[in-house]
C-alpha cells in the first residue's frame, strides 16, 4: 500500500529561508504548476539567498522592504561577464519570484507582514521579435539539411513542423506519434503554456516531411521501449529544449551567412515569429493567429501587427512625396483602395452583406463604412484597427458586468 512522503526535516546546516524555499516549491507542485515553472522560481529566490547570506541575513522576519529595494538596486547596477548590465526584462524575471514568495509567507503565517507588496517592478516596454525571416530566407534554412542522411531527414521534418504550426520549442519535444492527426491537417497539443491543450494546423508540405521522417529515419533511432516520441536524437532518446534549440539555430547560422558574414538569428521561437508575421500580412485576423499559437490574451498576439509591415510599406510608397527619387516609379495604391481616390472600401470578408444577420460586427462594420465614406480615412488598416478596439471595449464591459451580477447575487443571498 503506498505510504504519504514524510514531511523533510530542517538540516543543521540549512538556514529557515531555505527551508521556507523548500516549503514554498514542495507547494507548488502540489498545486500542479510546472516543472519548468517551480525550477525558474526556484533558480532565481536562490540567487536572492546568495546575496541574503553574503549579507547576514537568514531568518525571514529580517528581509523587510529596505534590505528588498537594495537588493534591487543590486540587479540595476550588476554586472555580467561581459560587461553589460542585466536587461530590465532580466531584473523583472528575478523580482516576480520574490513576490510570490514572500506572498505564500505571508499567507502561511510565517510572517506578519509581505514586505514585497509595495516593491515597484521595473517597467517593461514593448519588444517587438529581434529577427523575422522572409519567405526567401524560411525556404533557404529549410533546404539546408542534407536529406541524404536521417538526421538530415529529421532536421528538415523539425524545421517544417515548427515553420507551419508555430509550435513553442517544448511543445515540439514533447509531441507523440499519437498527437499527430496528418488526415485531418492537426496536431494535438498537450499541456502546452499553462497546462492547456489545443489543436495545431499543420499544412501539406509539412505533413509530407512528417510522414517522410516517421516512415524512413524514425525507425533508425528508436530503441525498445519506444515511448512513441516523434523526434529523437540519435541515442534514440527525446530532444531536450536546449539541444533542439541548438539544432535549429545551427541551420539557420549556417543557411543565412554569406562569404562569411552571418545573417539572422534565431532558433525555435524565430520560426513562430516568421509564421504569425506571414499569416497577418497575408490578411489572417489576428483572432485566428491567436488561436494558433495559444496565446490566452490578444494584447500578446498584437505585437505582429507592429512587425506585419508590408502593407504599410505599400501606402506609404505610393503617398509619401520623398519615398522615391522619381515620384513616377511609386506603385499603385495597395488593393481595398478605390480607383478614383475615394475611401478605401472594405474587404469582401468584412463587407456587412457577407456576415450573419445575428453578428454584431455587422452594425459595427456598416458604420465604419458610412464613417470612411463620410471622412475619407486613407488606409483600411484604420478600420481594421478600430473594429479591434471595438471588440475589446465590448470584452471589457461584459467583464464588467459578470462583475456586478456576482456583487449582485452576493447581496441577495446575504439579506436572505
Amino acid at each position: 500500500m503506498p505510504r504519504w512522503p514524510q514531511k523533510q526535516e530542517r538540516t543543521e546546516t540549512e538556514t529557515m529561508l531555505e527551508a521556507m524555499l523548500r516549503e514554498f516549491l514542495n507547494g507548488m507542485r502540489v498545486r500542479s504548476y510546472s516543472e519548468y515553472t517551480v525550477i525558474n522560481r526556484e533558480a532565481h529566490i536562490r540567487l536572492f539567498l546568495d546575496w541574503a547570506h553574503e549579507h547576514g541575513l537568514r531568518e525571514p522576519v529580517e528581509i523587510t522592504r529596505p534590505v528588498l529595494e537594495r537588493y534591487q538596486r543590486h540587479l540595476f547596477y550588476y554586472r555580467k561577464k561581459n560587461g553589460e548590465p542585466l536587461s530590465f526584462r532580466s531584473q523583472h524575471s528575478r523580482l516576480v519570484p520574490l513576490r510570490a514568495w514572500f506572498k505564500w509567507m505571508t499567507r502561511q503565517n510565517h510572517l506578519l507582514h509581505n514586505p514585497a507588496s509595495e516593491i515597484d517592478l521595473p517597467r517593461l516596454g514593448r519588444v517587438l521579435p529581434k529577427d523575422i525571416l522572409s519567405v526567401q530566407e524560411v525556404e533557404k534554412v529549410l533546404m539546408h539539411p542534407n536529406i541524404e542522411e536521417p538526421v538530415g531527414l529529421r532536421d528538415r521534418a523539425i524545421l517544417e513542423v515548427l515553420y507551419s504550426t508555430g509550435l513553442r520549442r517544448l511543445e515540439v519535444v514533447r509531441l507523440k506519434l499519437f498527437d499527430l492527426h496528418l488526415d485531418r491537417g492537426l496536431v494535438m497539443v498537450r499541456q502546452g503554456k499553462g497546462k492547456k491543450d489545443r489543436y495545431a494546423l499543420i499544412g501539406e508540405r509539412a505533413t509530407a516531411w512528417l510522414k517522410k521522417y516517421i516512415a524512413e529515419a524514425r525507425p533508425r533511432f528508436a530503441l525498445e521501449p519506444d515511448d512513441l516520441t516523434v523526434f529523437l536524437t540519435v541515442d534514440g532518446e527525446a530532444f531536450g529544449r536546449d539541444y533542439l534549440s541548438l539544432t535549429v539555430r545551427q541551420h539557420v547560422v549556417d543557411a543565412l551567412t554569406v562569404n562569411g558574414k552571418p545573417g539572422k538569428r534565431g532558433a525555435c521561437h524565430l520560426f513562430r515569429h516568421t509564421m504569425a508575421t506571414h499569416m497577418h500580412e497575408n490578411g489572417a485576423d489576428i483572432r485566428f493567429i491567436q488561436q494558433m499559437l495559444g496565446h490566452e490574451d490578444i494584447k500578446t498576439t498584437q505585437v505582429y501587427t507592429r512587425v506585419a509591415l508590408r502593407m504599410l510599406q505599400q501606402v506609404y510608397a505610393s503617398t509619401h512625396p520623398g519615398a522615391f527619387l522619381d515620384r513616377n516609379e511609386a506603385p499603385p495604391l495597395p488593393a481595398h483602395s478605390s480607383p478614383d481616390g475615394d475611401a478605401p472600401t472594405l474587404p469582401q470578408t468584412l463587407k456587412p452583406e457577407t456576415l450573419k444577420p445575428d453578428n454584431p460586427m455587422s452594425a459595427i462594420c456598416e458604420a465604419l463604412r458610412a464613417e470612411a465614406a463620410e471622412e475619407s480615412l486613407p488606409t483600411l488598416m484604420q478600420l481594421e484597427a478600430r473594429i479591434v478596439s471595438l471588440e475589446q471595449d465590448r470584452q471589457r464591459l461584459d467583464g464588467k458586468l459578470d462583475d456586478l451580477w456576482r456583487e449582485h447575487t452576493k447581496l441577495v443571498n446575504g439579506l436572505q
